[in-house]
């Protein structure tokens, strides 16, 4: 009986400290990974025309142009406009949305927890947003 429970009491366990759950956590998307990193690169490249079309058509619409576009990420996503180095954590769904979790340490070293919401729209992997989270307490 003992062991027939503990199963059942790590999972609840693990759920309970808020770890996701085996059925919230997707398999790895390549197309979604390849969609991200060719916007990124693009950005690398300071070809914001490039890595607008990566974006979905509702950020398209809020920001009008590629220019406006560029601006913003300049200015409020630098870590992802230079990163030093991009690593894919995990693919959730949540209420419906995919949501990739990236970690990107920009070239200051310092690191920085993004979600990127993604949508497939005819048939091609699209960013329609990115929340950056609080910084992971490392070393701490």
């Amino acid at each position: 009986m003992k062991s027939c429970l503990r199963p059942v009491v790590v999972t609840f366990a693990l759920c309970w400290a808020g770890i996701a759950s085996a059925a919230d956590v997707l398999a790895r998307v390549p197309g979604i990974e390849a969609t991200i990193d060719s916007q990124i690169d693009a950005f690398l490249k300071d070809d914001f025309a490039r890595a607008f079309s990566f974006a979905s058509p509702g950020i398209q619409g809020l920001f009008g142009s590629h220019q406006r576009f560029g601006q913003m990420v300049r200015n409020g996503y630098p870590m992802v406009w230079r990163p030093a180095d991009v690593r894919y954590l995990k693919l959730r769904e949540v209420e419906g949305a995919l949501w990739q979790r990236v970690m990107i340490r920009d070239r200051a070293g310092r690191v920085h927890l993004l979600d990127y919401q993604m949508v497939r729209i005819d048939g091609r992997w699209r960013i329609n947003g990115v929340h950056v989270l609080r910084e992971p307490d490392i070393g701490a």
